[in-house]
């Protein structure tokens, strides 16, 4: 289930409030700047889909927001527990950084926590099959995909060379929770 769990920096251990409901997380997170809707596929994706096939299934969806944002690009992304650069990846994306362009992602299948650091709060927002999130560009955020990752994700762009992270610096990312699998 998806959920908003909003923390105050100085007390990651203890949200201030979870919500569940997704009327609830998207007018939260729209308060600050941050888009979460829901997605239905118009045709029915089976495992092993190709990227062209993902992106078929919500074509109109993606369509629409491209024009509504002007992104230029759309692909998908897919990991898994067998892939051998998971260490890695989640590594890199688990740190606090900040991206010269909106982040969005759609989730095919699978979950990744994405955690926010607006001003003195953390907004960490479970995005499961489904979720469509939208992180306006330099918004300091870390991705944690979890030891175990599963997750197929539509990824929409401004930059056709893809997005480049500018990591921050702090710390903060390993004060708060991660994605547990």
């Amino acid at each position: 289930m998806s959920s908003l769990s909003v923390y105050h920096v100085s007390s990651p251990e203890i949200p201030n409030k979870v919500l569940t409901h997704l009327e609830d997380i998207a007018s939260t997170l729209a308060e600050q700047g941050v888009r979460f809707d829901r997605w239905q596929a118009a045709a029915k994706i089976q495992p092993g889909a190709s990227q062209e096939e993902v992106i078929a299934a919500y074509q109109e969806q993606i369509d629409k927001l491209m024009t509504e944002r002007g992104y230029l690009t759309v692909d998908v992304v897919s990991l898994n527990s067998d892939n051998l650069q998971k260490t890695e990846l989640r590594t890199k994306l688990i740190n606090e950084h900040r991206c010269a362009e909106d982040v969005v992602r759609f989730f095919v299948a699978g979950r990744g926590l994405y955690s926010l650091h607006i001003g003195d709060y953390v907004y960490a927002v479970l995005c499961e099959k489904n979720d469509l999130i939208s992180v306006p560009a330099g918004t300091p955020h870390w991705f944690d995909m979890g030891e175990h990752p599963h997750f197929v994700a539509i990824r929409l762009s401004n930059n056709p060379e893809g997005r480049v992270a500018n990591f921050t610096g702090d710390d903060i990312a390993s004060r708060f929770p991660r994605l547990e699998d």
